[in-house]
């Protein structure tokens, strides 16, 4: 059971990675998009633990690096870490909670948005960090934030559908 929750969740991933990718860079009034992958990743992590989200970052990290990155590789590892570290936090996990989920996505965008800051703009000399913050990391971090807190409910409840699923075929089997 855990492995078609795993292919749902990679289908899921896939969807959004569509929408993150190809419709929202062409809505005009949007200052910044949300970051759906780092949302998915740091959730699951957060609700599966460390092994999922590491799994799921594994995924959403080699999607990034395909279709972003010159450097292959450097995506995948910034998610790995994501669903690593947010996985540590899951035995702090209450379904009710949004304190915590939210302060971790806010964690996760700005660590996500330095990583590469330092690999896509530093290294080339574009020292003005502050320009990039303005323009880039506080518009995506605050798109990114308001979809954590509408997405962060539906993933909840598409986990206790995904659970309730479960607990009914181990019953049936038992």
């Amino acid at each position: 059971e855990r492995m078609r929750r795993r292919i749902a969740n990679i289908v899921l991933m896939i969807i959004f990675f569509a929408i993150q990718s190809c419709i929202f860079p062409f809505i005009p009034f949007l200052a910044g998009s949300p970051n759906f992958m780092v949302i998915l990743v740091f959730t699951y992590g957060f609700i599966y633990g460390e092994r999922e989200g590491i799994f799921y970052g594994v995924f959403a990290g080699i999607l990034m690096d395909l279709f972003y990155s010159n450097a292959f590789g450097i995506f995948t590892l910034i998610f790995i870490w994501m669903g690593f570290i947010n996985g540590k936090f899951s035995r702090y996990f209450y379904e009710d909670y949004i304190i915590l989920p939210v302060s971790l996505c806010a964690i996760n965008e700005v660590v996500y948005n330095f990583v590469i800051y330092v690999v896509r703009f530093y290294i080339r000399g574009k020292t003005d960090i502050f320009f990039y913050v303005r323009t880039i990391v506080l518009p995506e971090m605050i798109a990114t934030m308001l979809c954590t807190l509408l997405l962060y409910r539906l993933l909840l409840e598409y986990n206790r559908r995904w659970k309730a699923i479960d607990d009914k075929r181990g019953k049936e089997s038992a």
